[in-house]
């Protein structure tokens, strides 16, 4: 059972609502994000008919839900969510492009791929500070020293910043730089850190694991809505199948299948699926096509020389292209393009 607050409903009414359901030997789950809260019920639904939970103040409507992910399921929220990251906005109705450095390894560096993101009309920023890799050897990031270019970049550019986080003792440092934090295929069933990030109160974006399927996926979004955070992105990256010729096997169709599970926001990474350059740009229009409300994107100023995946990192020729991607395609899908313009650069 699921409770929707009304857009009106004051805190007091929320914790009016809890307090009776854990009176009658209930548990209640309360989850926030941008304009709603929902509030999981967890108990016998008989038990809690004669409560007249509709009737509370603050409450719009109570619906009985079958899923298995009650706070990001389509049956409590029809109308699909749109995630606010300080300027910046994920949703229904525009093609948001997030764009950056896979590494963040210099302030010049970090500085130039984000005037290129901007460039090809990105609104948000994106760097990795910590890196998990396969081999120990490879370059880890530059932990806080990373984080504290991300936000130097961000005050010299103005977009807001989405990181990894990859250990549940670091979500508060990661969270007093970051706009919204990243949580990466390889930590997709870290239910630790899903639940330190969901306390956390920060916008988060989703990777899907490498080889999770989509009821995973949306499983491991419920952790991060069932300890207090709705303000979740889900993003396709690509999984794990038996083909070689590109790195992971981008799963165009869980973007329509999502959509039609959730009400959360589904953007595609069209880098890291492919994982070479001439398939970023061929990518974009598939996700643009299928109606992925994003794109999350690798660009490097010089990529032969880039400390992590350099060989998918687009570089400024491509970025016309990819601003043409955006906003013709977007316009055949009768969604505009976020676009946040170059005129600054």
């Amino acid at each position: 059972m699921v409770i929707v607050m009304s857009a009106a409903a004051a805190g007091s009414d929320v914790g009016t609502a809890v307090a009776l359901i854990e009176k009658a030997g209930g548990q209640a789950f309360v989850s926030r994000g941008a304009g709603r809260t929902l509030v999981c019920v967890v108990g016998d639904p008989d038990g809690f008919s004669a409560l007249n939970l509709s009737a509370l103040p603050g409450v719009d409507t109570v619906i009985r839900t079958s899923a298995a992910y009650k706070l990001v399921s389509r049956e409590n929220c029809l109308a699909r969510s749109t995630v606010q990251v300080a300027g910046a906005s994920i949703g229904p109705g525009h093609v948001t492009l997030v764009a950056g450095p896979c590494a963040v390894e210099s302030y010049d560096q970090t500085l130039r791929a984000a005037e290129m993101a901007a460039v090809a009309g990105a609104t948000m920023l994106r760097g990795g500070a910590y890196k998990p890799r396969t081999s120990p050897y490879a370059f880890q990031g530059l932990g806080e020293a990373g984080l504290r270019i991300l936000a130097d970049v961000r005050e010299a550019t103005g977009l807001p910043i989405v990181t990894e986080v990859v250990d549940a003792a670091d979500v508060g440092l990661v969270s007093s730089y970051a706009d919204m934090l990243q949580v990466g295929t390889r930590n997709a069933q870290n239910f630790a850190l899903l639940r330190a990030v969901g306390e956390a109160g920060t916008p988060v974006m989703l990777k899907r694991g490498m080889s999770a399927t989509i009821d995973e996926w949306l499983m491991a979004a419920e952790y991060i809505a069932q300890h207090g955070n709705l303000d979740i992105v889900l993003c396709e990256r690509g999984i794990r199948t038996f083909e070689t010729a590109t790195r992971n096997t981008l799963d165009i169709s869980a973007v329509t299948i999502v959509q039609q599970l959730s009400h959360l926001p589904v953007i595609v990474d069209p880098s890291h699926s492919g994982g070479r350059r001439d398939l970023v740009l061929p990518l974009t229009r598939a996700a643009v096509a299928i109606g992925a409300d994003g794109v999350i994107i690798d660009v490097h100023p010089d990529p032969a020389t880039a400390l992590c995946d350099g060989p998918q990192a687009l570089i400024e020729g491509d970025l016309l292209e990819l601003a043409d991607i955006l906003t013709r395609w977007g316009r055949i899908t009768a969604r505009h393009a976020d676009y946040a313009g170059a005129s600054a650069y």
